[in-house]
């Protein structure tokens, strides 16, 4: 038996949706390149996009990717790292409608937005149609007159976005990615430098891990959702009432359910659903359930929904917002490079291919300077 000599590879740590994405733009990078069969792009990861809600097969609390529910919902670019983030959710956006137009299956839906503020800060005040289409990419912004606007609520505006299932997303792309000659390995890494130690075919590491290996800045946001058998929802609604609570509803489309919604609690780490939680949310959504659903239909009624599970996910969060950056340190075989992807809290799914995109630059920065790869390009 002959042995082939490994190729140059290029590791992907984490099946999340930000991994997903990170390992699709850099086969992009290498297809361009004319390096695609040269070169292996590799997604090493404990948990993989296979679970669906209700069926035997489960997910932990950690791999949040699969607890999404999910949504593209901006927040005024007010700080630095919201204008970073309006930048990659503005790139998302954009992605996201070509995927809708290209694989309409792939688990995507375009479909009203409308969000509901009790004390609204300045910089949602002062937005209109044009400043939020230039900030985000979407369409139809409608500031609602105060006729309009439920009581408590002081701002009311409507707009077209997307919603995600995000179970099947992610499974699609997964599959396209090894359909396009990706590798994977099921492994439960103790640290992004830990791939260098396979041998000297491992040309660079990307840490889209969530929480990173150890970063004192990272931390968990606890949140607890109801995914639901509503299956009339046209809209998806989110209030943030003026006591700092949240309720929102997300339709998953594709026979997914509906997301009921929701916590954020910083720090928390249980990972047991709360009954009571599951009972204040399903009445907190009573309304933004009949809003969201036609009015015809007996099945938006709250005491006529099904449970399917109480979800309870880690969002990966990090003070100071996403790190996404190349760090560079001197390991077993010499000096070595990682590029860092992870921290993106409860915004994964809305800036996924903005991140994938700055990944893929830093990376085909690297790339020429990698001996490794070099040789073969």
């Amino acid at each position: 038996m002959s042995y082939s000599e490994p190729k140059p590879t290029i590791v992907v740590v984490g099946a999340g949706i930000i991994g997903l994405t990170c390992a699709l733009k850099i086969q992009a990078l290498l297809a361009h390149r004319g390096a695609a069969r040269s070169t292996d792009v590799l997604i090493v990861a404990k948990e993989w996009p296979t679970s669906i809600p209700g069926a035997p097969i489960q997910h932990s609390a950690d791999y949040a990717s699969m607890w999404a529910g999910a949504h593209v919902r901006p927040i005024p670019a007010s700080s630095p790292q919201l204008r970073r983030e309006a930048k990659w959710l503005k790139q998302t956006v954009a992605e996201l409608d070509r995927h809708l137009q290209s694989e309409p299956s792939a688990g995507i839906s375009r479909l009203p937005g409308v969000e509901y503020l009790g004390t609204p800060p300045p910089e949602y005040e002062r937005q209109d149609a044009q400043s939020f289409a230039e900030e985000t990419g979407l369409r139809g912004y409608r500031r609602y007159r105060d006729d309009e606007l439920p009581e408590g609520i002081r701002l009311g505006y409507e707009y077209e976005t997307y919603c995600i299932n995000a179970p099947l997303y992610s499974g699609n792309l997964l599959r396209k990615f090894i359909l396009q000659g990706g590798k994977t390995r099921q492994h439960d890494l103790k640290s992004e430098w830990e791939p260098y130690c396979w041998g000297s075919h491992v040309a660079l590491v990307i840490n889209a891990s969530g929480m990173g290996f150890g970063d004192p800045k990272s931390f968990p946001i606890r949140g607890q959702t109801v995914l639901t058998n509503l299956s009339s929802a046209a809209k998806t609604i989110t209030t943030q009432n003026a006591d700092g609570t949240w309720s929102f509803i997300i339709p998953r489309g594709f026979n997914g359910g509906t997301v009921v919604g929701g916590t954020k609690e910083p720090n928390d780490w249980r990972v047991e659903p709360s009954l009571e939680t599951r009972q204040r949310l399903l009445n907190s959504a009573k309304r933004i359930i009949s809003e969201a659903c036609s009015q015809s239909d007996a099945g938006s009624n709250v005491e006529d929904v099904q449970v399917i599970k109480d979800v309870v996910g880690r969002r990966p969060a990090r003070e100071g917002g996403m790190r996404v950056e190349t760090e560079v340190k001197e390991v077993t075989g010499g000096k070595k490079s990682v590029v860092h992807a992870y921290g993106a809290g409860g915004r994964g799914y809305e800036i996924s291919w903005g991140v994938a995109i700055e990944v893929q630059r830093l990376v085909g920065e690297l790339l020429s300077d990698l001996p490794t790869v070099k040789s073969r390009l």
